[in-house]
């Protein structure tokens, strides 16, 4: 199975070139990519859905309206880290520039904030078109990466640029896309998440609402980035990341155990986790009977981000406040006792939050300095807070 970060839309416009991008999806499952083929409608005349599901081992759909209950054009956004569109048509170079959304290939690419490659490939006198050139102009002035076609002999007999790159020259640029979003390169991160249980019989147990969502989050995005992650996941019901080093925790000790082991070696921590601030004084071994139940004494446990936080050397860690009523005059107090770097706090308040797909909050670093977050994926969110954490490491 690919590593997260491994996931490659490979969009097929409507150019006889499409045939050869058939080669160019082999070599990509070949350096282990996970490759889901999205050809525009006008592309299936020259490879038609078979060929690309069968090469590919997955479904291929072309309009917005086939699969609608998957939203499909917003899961595939969602799915992918890059996005080749090879070849790319003029007729295709022109309705991405518009902004155009006519079917389910340009509804991906506006959909989606992925390092994006176009491939061309057209007649010489297409290419060389003053429209044509403007296009691809306002493309690569908005961060596309958009290649020069090759020279060389055509389907039309005619001679000149226009012809699709060899599958080796486009695999060179996509090196160069990789290597320019693999920022978190060599950097290690430690992410926890979920939440925290206390048992206080073989039964029951003190826990909280935290889905553990956003912290894998952050771990699929810090792989995606290039980083080695270690995602320390406590009672969570999420499908393990591969590629990253899992380690799963009960209580808040294991957590502090966990950290403890690999704190020291770490770049980037990310404390995403709900860490239960008391446990039972007393843990039975056997189930208290309910005639039993009148009261449990508590314990304060340990406080396991600012226990970690103060053996820091050149490490960035950031802490999460999920409040019923945040105060950013407290969340900045909680920084500064804790020993952070920065600090997301969002609202829990009305069951909002937990166990959401969506976020929203305010990131403030140790000079005070407060960004409001509007409502957002969560795995935008994460990749917000990477960012953050890697100008801080700077």
């Amino acid at each position: 199975m690919p590593s997260p970060g491994r996931e490659v839309i490979l969009g097929v416009g409507g150019g006889i070139a499409a045939y050869k991008s058939c080669d160019l999806l082999r070599r990509l499952l070949d350096r282990h990519y996970a490759v889901t083929v999205v050809p525009t409608p006008s592309s299936l005349n020259f490879v038609g859905a078979a060929t690309w599901e069968a090469l590919s081992g997955r479904a291929v759909t072309t309009e917005v309206f086939q699969s609608v209950a998957e939203v499909r054009h917003v899961s595939l956004a969602k799915l992918a880290n890059y996005l080749i569109i090879a070849p790319a048509t003029a007729d295709l170079l022109a309705r991405i520039a518009a902004g155009r959304a006519d079917d389910l290939l340009t509804n991906v690419v506006l959909a989606s904030r992925v390092p994006t490659l176009i491939v061309p490939a057209m007649h010489p006198q297409m290419w060389s078109n003053a429209a044509t050139q403007e296009n691809v102009r306002i493309l690569r002035s908005r961060g596309y990466i958009v290649m020069d076609p090759a020279i060389g002999a055509l389907t039309s007999g005619d001679v000149g640029q226009g012809r699709f790159p060899d599958t080796s020259d486009i695999l060179k640029e996509f090196d160069e896309l990789i290597h320019q979003s693999a920022d978190l390169h060599g950097k290690k991160v430690i992410v926890t998440a979920g939440g925290t249980r206390e048992p206080i019989d073989p039964v029951r147990y003190i826990g909280n609402r935290s889905s553990g969502k956003q912290g894998y989050a952050v771990a699929k995005a810090a792989a995606a980035r290039g980083a080695q992650v270690t995602l320390i996941s406590a009672n969570v019901s999420l499908a393990d990341l591969p590629g990253v080093e899992m380690i799963k925790v009960e209580t808040a000790a294991d957590l502090m155990k966990s950290l403890d082991s690999n704190f020291d070696a770490a770049d980037i921590v990310i404390m995403a986790a709900a860490v239960a601030d008391a446990r039972p004084s007393q843990l039975r071994d056997t189930k208290i009977k309910k005639g039993e139940f009148s009261a449990i004494s508590l314990t304060q446990n340990p406080d396991v981000l600012a226990t970690v936080t103060a053996r820091k050397s050149s490490q960035v860690v950031i802490a999460f406040a999920a409040e019923t009523s945040p105060n950013l005059e407290e969340a900045k107090e909680k920084l500064k006792r804790k020993g952070a770097d920065l600090i997301y706090l969002n609202d829990v308040s009305h069951g909002d939050i937990f166990n959401s797909d969506t976020t929203h909050g305010f990131i403030i670093d140790k000079a005070g300095n407060v960004r409001e977050v509007s409502k957002t994926t969560k795995e935008t969110l994460a990749d917000e807070l990477l960012t953050s954490a890697l100008h801080q490491l700077s």
